[in-house]
């Protein structure tokens, strides 16, 4: 089971949005990391047969992109803005989807009836859309990417809009559905893609900065990460000589997590680098070579 892209470009009027993306997406969970506008939207977009390459080839479990009716089958999408009938009730909507998805009745019921017990959305199987919370309607939306059972789930930014228990919840669910499934999902949280990714890549103004495994990605900013206190009113002249990754107050002080190519001037520990601090790290280093 495998996605391979080669060469991948993709342009909107003379726009480019992907230029020459190239690598292979195994079984398992795997990350698509990057700022809004890098290009993961595109991507997944082409992946899930809704736009296609401006050139390049695409292929998953050996099928040609271009053969979307067969690669529909075995494709589940999650896109970032999700609805349906707002007056349709939850059931509904998934009976519907199912039909176009040609799925036969008995097979629609079996299951609607799980997915709906998977997202926890069974004692809302009879309420409108349209009067479902935002997290509600995002866990509709993932029921309806895993009602047919699929081979490759194709997930952008699954989680926005649910709170830290539903997030979880998911990412379990995620990582169990992924034993015997490629789970494709993009997000600008590199928290996610640590906890729950194998294997990531990083995408940047269109171009593949970075792909490998998680521990690779750490790796990346190794002897680069600091820590250390300052003064509130030091925080603007600190930023201006180093890359800060986040401040947390410390009783009457600032924490400060930072980048720094060289030892800093201040006193500081090491740290342990995330993959948070990695891709804080490769967006600096595109920065500097603009």
């Amino acid at each position: 089971m495998e996605i391979r892209i080669e060469h991948l470009y993709k342009k909107y009027g003379g726009q480019e949005v992907l230029r020459d993306v190239s690598f292979r997406i195994p079984a398992g969970m795997y990350g698509l990391l990057g700022s809004n506008g890098a290009g993961k939207t595109s991507f997944m977009r082409i992946l899930a047969t809704i736009s296609e390459p401006t050139a390049g080839a695409v292929t998953i479990n050996d099928m040609d992109i271009r053969n979307k009716k067969e690669i529909r089958k075995i494709v589940g999408y999650l896109p970032q803005e999700f609805s349906v009938y707002p007056s349709m009730k939850v059931y509904a909507a998934l009976d519907y989807l199912g039909i176009l998805a040609e799925l036969p009745k008995a097979v629609r019921r079996q299951r609607i009836d799980t997915v709906l017990k998977q997202v926890n959305l069974e004692s809302e199987k009879n309420k409108k859309f349209k009067n479902l919370s935002g997290g509600m309607k995002r866990r509709f939306g993932i029921a309806q990417a895993l009602l047919n059972e699929p081979e490759i789930l194709i997930a952008d930014e699954p989680t926005a809009g649910l709170d830290p228990e539903e997030r979880i919840r998911f990412y379990n669910l995620f990582s169990e559905l992924a034993k015997d499934r490629i789970i494709l999902l993009s997000t600008h949280i590199a928290g996610d893609i640590e906890a729950a990714c194998s294997r990531t890549a990083v995408l940047d103004h269109g171009k593949v900065m970075f792909e490998g495994s998680i521990a690779e990605m750490r790796r990346l900013s190794e002897g680069n990460v600091y820590l250390t206190e300052i003064k509130p009113g030091e925080i603007n002249d600190f930023k201006k000589k180093y890359k800060v990754i986040h401040l947390q107050q410390n009783g009457p002080d600032i924490l400060c997590r930072f980048l720094s190519d060289t030892i800093p001037a201040v006193t500081h520990v090491l740290c342990e680098p995330t993959v948070e601090d990695s891709y804080m790290y490769l967006l600096k280093q595109c920065g500097e070579g603009e």
